[in-house]
């Protein structure tokens, strides 16, 4: 209801979240569960998304801890990834303010994209409408699009993905104390010639930052076989390689 107390009106920034509410109370498996939530001083579950196998290697725990935050940069490939690994893996997830990630793409790596959300244009506010499908889902990728968010509202945010063991991951933008960063750029391509040639794969250079530990690298190709995209590792280390192709993200 609207603070009139009439229902809002259609195309209203309320009504839109109101929209989001109700979807989020109709997932199967969460949206009848949400109100079991992890008390506060309850420590962080170990509960772990599932990654595409050559992040595991790199990830301290082997996947991504639900309930936690991750700050992304760079290329959007993996992010692509992690979301076909969570819905082909049985669970939801949602993106918001990414309207250039590709669908196509993600099923290809096997995403099922009808436990898939997309909110392309969140309006202003688009850390709002994350707030809402946390309650619901076990992945949302926010794209804040250079924003910086107030480290107060990050710890409220963040204390909300706790509670309801939804993993949020926000890309291209400042966030205050991450439980992970990642950041991924391109570090070469295979198959293009001098101006010719079919794309084969594209060579990942991956970088993961714990809050405790040194930070782990490593390469990872991205290989199209038989109208599938597949994910293989190269070479995971502990110290910074050196990258001598391209380093241009994504876009």
């Amino acid at each position: 209801m609207g603070s009139n107390g009439l229902p809002p009106e259609p195309g209203t920034r309320e009504h839109t979240l109101d929209e989001l509410r109700r979807r989020m109370a109709s997932v199967p498996g969460r949206g009848a569960s949400v109100a079991a939530h992890i008390p506060r001083e309850q420590p962080l579950r170990r509960d772990l998304l599932p990654v595409p196998a050559p992040l595991a290697d790199l990830l301290p725990d082997g996947g991504l801890p639900k309930g936690s935050v991750v700050a992304y940069s760079g290329a959007h490939s993996l992010l692509t990834g992690l979301l076909a690994s969570v819905t082909a893996g049985g669970g939801h997830a949602a993106v918001v303010g990414l309207p250039r990630l590709g669908l196509l793409a993600a099923a290809e790596m096997g995403a099922q994209l009808s436990r898939l959300a997309v909110v392309p244009d969140p309006g202003p506010d688009p850390a709002e409408v994350a707030a809402v499908l946390l309650d619901g889902l076990d992945l949302v990728v926010l794209g804040l699009h250079g924003l910086a968010v107030p480290p107060a509202r990050c710890r409220v945010l963040a204390a909300r993905a706790r509670n309801r063991g939804t993993t949020l991951v926000v890309a291209g933008g400042e966030w205050t104390n991450p439980a992970l960063r990642l950041d991924t750029r391109v570090a070469g391509y295979d198959g293009l010639g001098p101006g010719r040639g079919r794309l084969r794969s594209v060579c990942l250079d991956v970088r993961v930052s714990a809050k405790a530990g040194p930070p782990r690298q490593g390469r990872m190709d991205l290989c199209a076989r038989a109208g599938r995209t597949e994910w293989l590792a190269r070479e995971n280390v502990t110290r910074p390689t050196e990258v001598t192709a391209l380093r241009e993200a994504v876009s």
